[in-house]
């Protein structure tokens, strides 16, 4: 391959990029990398719209863009697909970064209780699903759209922050092979699986947290967003003949599970 060509992969212009969950963390991360290669890129938020606005003005490049979503909304999902199908025409890449959970210790059965799971359920594997619905006709459309998921090595060394969690990812892995065999060729579905990410997503887990999770890896290194940001770029640009599989981001911390 000549200089040029690989020159040509990290080139993402005239691309557009849906992050759901863009404005913080692993997410955010995404959306810079994705901008920074060219991308025109929508950043989806929750409830973050000072920070995903805050994040927009911040890009490199031009037509970038917020939208708010819940994944606990289906039908929201799919009108906020077909308001970004007006505003920009198509999409060629979709991020599915939105997650949730929330400490449970695996031995205390009865705090897990069932609101908490059915949030978890609906926010990691649901949520994710409707997306993918929502989105496929216009990935599709462009004949080389690319699908990446953020789940996690919980959902294959059953360890993380609850068992609904682990579960929850698990699903979300087994729903990336189902939709890698379905989708291709004109999609590819891929799943980027971190451990413990330097961001506030799980509560109480501070730097020095991590530093003691690091320190039990083979790479004791602490893994920062812009680490799993990289992979999923990786998924888009460079891994052009892949679909269907799990690229773990961790350190090698699923080594010593």
């Amino acid at each position: 391959m000549t200089s040029a060509a690989l020159a040509s992969l990290h080139d993402l212009g005239g691309k557009v990029a849906v992050v759901v969950g863009g404005s913080a963390g692993i997410g955010a991360a995404t959306v810079r990398l994705l901008a920074e290669a060219g991308a025109s890129v929508a950043i989806g938020y929750h409830r973050g719209e000072e920070r995903a606005e805050a994040l927009r003005r911040s890009l490199p490049g031009t037509g970038h863009d917020t939208f708010r979503v819940s994944l606990e909304d289906p039908e929201g999902i799919k009108a906020a697909a077909l308001d970004l199908a007006a505003r920009h025409g198509r999409v060629d890449i979709l991020v599915n970064s939105a997650g949730t959970t929330r400490p449970v210790p695996h031995a205390n059965l009865h705090d897990l209780d069932d609101a908490l799971l059915d949030t978890i359920m609906a926010t990691n594997v649901q949520g994710p699903f409707a997306a993918v619905r929502a989105f496929e006709p216009m990935l599709r459309a462009t004949g080389r759209g690319v699908i990446v998921n953020i789940s996690s090595i919980a959902a294959f060394t059953g360890a993380g922050s609850n068992i609904g969690y682990g579960a929850s990812k698990a699903a979300l892995d087994v729903m990336t092979l189902s939709l890698a065999r379905v989708l291709g060729p004109e999609i590819r579905v891929l799943c980027v699986s971190p451990g413990a990410v330097a961001t506030d997503f799980v509560a109480g887990r501070d730097r020095a947290a991590l530093e003691k999770i690091a320190a039990r890896t083979p790479l004791k290194r602490i893994i920062e967003p812009e680490d799993v940001a990289l992979a999923v770029l990786a998924c888009i640009t460079h891994l052009t003949a892949t679909t269907g599989v799990r690229i773990v981001v961790d350190g090698g911390k699923f080594l010593t599970t």
